[in-house]
């Protein structure tokens, strides 16, 4: 091989040199992605409007009825858990349906009686007091006590 003078290896180096330059200045990094714009919280949703509460309703909740079978009475229908499940609150049955029941103590199959419900304190406790001091009974007889029950 021959050797090259040194002028010539240097100018060769410098222009080799010198390109390496040139081409690194014009080659440019790599683009790197535009920051995200910082995030903002996105804003609370405005509370749903309450709706406004519904009226109360004061009214007595619906009437139910009844329909005797054999061997009832009106203490042991008044005892029953889906009527007054106390046995002392006939009275409320009898003063409901005075107009099916001649007399509180003689009741018959078939008959068909209202059950009253939203009674008041004060209805029960007068139906309970009635049913506690009502007296002696006879059947086919209004008592006196009965009558003056119904009137109140």
């Amino acid at each position: 091989m021959k050797k090259l003078p040194k002028s010539i290896l240097l100018s060769v180096t410098l222009v080799a040199t010198a390109g390496l330059i040139g081409c690194a200045s014009t080659q440019t990094a790599p683009e790197q992605p535009a920051p995200a714009p910082e995030a903002k919280p996105a804003p609370a949703p405005e509370p749903a409007a309450k709706p406004a509460p519904a009226p109360l309703d004061l009214s007595p909740p619906p009437n139910d009825t009844y329909q005797v079978v054999r061997g009832d009475n009106l203490w042991d229908i008044s005892k029953k858990p889906g009527i007054y499940n106390d046995p002392y609150q006939w009275p409320l049955i009898y003063k409901a349906n005075q107009g099916k029941i001649n007399d509180a103590d003689l009741i018959y199959p078939g008959q068909v009686f209202d059950i009253t419900r939203g009674n008041t304190p004060v209805e029960i406790d007068a139906a309970v007091s009635h049913a506690r001091t009502r007296g002696a009974w006879t059947l086919g007889v209004v008592e006196e006590s009965d009558r003056a029950y119904l009137a109140k």
